[in-house]
C-alpha cells in the first residue's frame, strides 16, 4: 500500500492497523453508534480521513436526504432518479464502488461547492474538491436500501488528497454499511 511521503508516520501506521482491523471489531465499534455524527466520526477514524470526508444519506421516498454533514441537510437531497449523482447511482445498482480518480468520473459537483466551516474544512482553493471517492449502499436486514455511505479524499489534486483507496478499504466500507444499516436513525423519518 503506497502511502504518500507528506502522509506521515502517524498515517502510515493508521494504514496498518486499518488494513490489518477484523470485520468484527469495525461492525462493533458502529452498531454502539447513536447518531449519524457517531458513525461518520467511526469512519473518519476508520480510514483515516477528514470528518468533512464521510457522508451518510438516508432513502427518504425517492430522494436520498443527508443525516451527515449537517450542512449538507439545509443544502438540498439527491434525487433517486438523477443519472449525474453517484449517491442515486449506488442506491439503485445497490454496488459498492471505489473510484481513486473521481475527477474524471461524470458526477453532480454541487455539493463539493458548500463550505463545510463547521467541521473544520479548509477554505484554501480546492480545498472540498474529491479526489478519490468510496460508495456503498446502506441496506437493512432484510435487504432493503435504506441509504447510502460515502469516504473520500479531498483536495486540489490527487497527489494533495493522500493515499488510493485499496480493495481492503472498499471491503471494510462495505462491512461498514451493513453495520449501519441496522442502526434505527437509519429507518425514523
Amino acid at each position: 500500500m503506497a502511502i504518500s511521503a507528506s502522509a506521515g508516520a502517524g498515517s502510515a501506521a493508521a494504514a496498518v492497523a486499518r488494513a490489518l482491523a477484523p470485520h468484527a471489531v469495525i461492525e462493533e465499534n458502529l452498531e454502539r453508534c447513536t447518531s449519524a455524527q457517531q458513525v461518520c466520526a467511526e469512519l473518519s477514524r476508520i480510514f483515516n480521513v477528514g470528518v468533512t470526508e464521510v457522508a451518510l444519506m438516508r432513502v427518504e421516498g425517492d430522494i436520498l436526504n443527508f443525516l451527515f454533514p449537517t450542512e449538507l441537510q439545509a443544502a438540498g437531497f439527491v434525487p433517486l432518479s438523477s443519472s449525474k449523482a453517484v449517491a442515486a447511482r449506488t442506491a439503485s445498482t445497490r454496488k459498492v464502488e471505489l473510484f481513486n480518480n473521481f475527477m474524471i468520473v461524470q458526477h453532480a459537483n454541487v455539493f463539493e461547492t458548500i463550505k463545510l466551516s463547521t467541521l473544520g474544512q479548509s477554505n484554501a482553493p480546492g480545498a472540498s474538491t474529491i479526489q478519490k471517492l468510496m460508495t456503498a449502499p446502506v441496506t437493512d436486514s432484510h435487504h432493503n436500501v435504506v441509504g447510502v455511505l460515502q469516504v473520500c479524499r479531498k483536495g486540489l489534486t490527487p497527489t494533495d488528497s493522500g493515499s488510493d483507496f485499496t480493495l481492503n478499504d472498499l471491503q471494510n466500507l462495505e462491512i461498514a454499511s451493513r453495520a449501519v444499516g441496522g442502526l434505527s436513525f437509519m429507518h425514523a423519518f
